[in-house]
């Protein structure tokens, strides 16, 4: 359930300024973005599983938080990101 390096890598390709640019608000946007995709689709297997499901409501949740941050800081950023992603439907 977990990314492997090789997802990060892409992801961090795509959206840091550079290929060692883990911390920016857009890459954490993003890696957050497609964890809660993995367990999204676990959740969707597996109904009963109550502890992934806390763990994906938290993710959402700090993702929710970095959004409203960016929204904030840069908004330009924050359109971009919401719609690389497709998070929003605004």
């Amino acid at each position: 359930m977990s990314l492997t390096n090789e997802q990060i890598q892409e992801v961090v390709k795509q959206f840091g300024k550079d290929e060692k640019d883990t911390g920016s608000t857009e890459v954490q946007v993003a890696l957050l973005t497609t964890r809660i995709r993995l367990l999204t689709e676990h959740a969707k297997v597996y109904k009963k599983d109550n502890h992934s499901r806390r763990g994906l409501v938290m993710l959402v949740s700090q993702r929710k938080k970095l959004l409203k941050y960016l929204r904030r800081i840069n908004p330009d950023s924050y359109l971009n990101v919401t719609q690389e992603l497709s998070i929003r439907r605004n």
